[in-house]
């Protein structure tokens, strides 16, 4: 029996296909990775802060799209 293997989605262009095999998995080219890496370079992609163990005890309670702590940015907020 064969074992199957499973396609992804580029994640620049989104074309489907098994891009782990190739040398620039996960991506389907070097031009959609080169791609990828300027949208980093440029901050269209960043991670916003490190996770801080506060974070991870209730996931559900942070809607997606919202920073841990709320849109004004936490319980540190000074804007009083």
């Amino acid at each position: 029996m064969k074992p199957t293997r499973k396609t992804i989605k580029c994640p620049t262009c989104r074309k489907e296909g098994d891009w782990f095999e190739g040398k620039y998995g996960p991506f389907c080219s070097h031009r959609c990775k080169l791609v990828d890496l300027g949208k980093w370079f440029g901050e269209e992609l960043r991670i916003s802060e490190p996770l801080r163990p506060e974070h991870l005890q209730n996931p559900e309670a942070t809607p997606a799209g919202e920073p841990p702590g709320g849109p004004e940015g936490g319980e540190n907020d000074q804007t009083s």
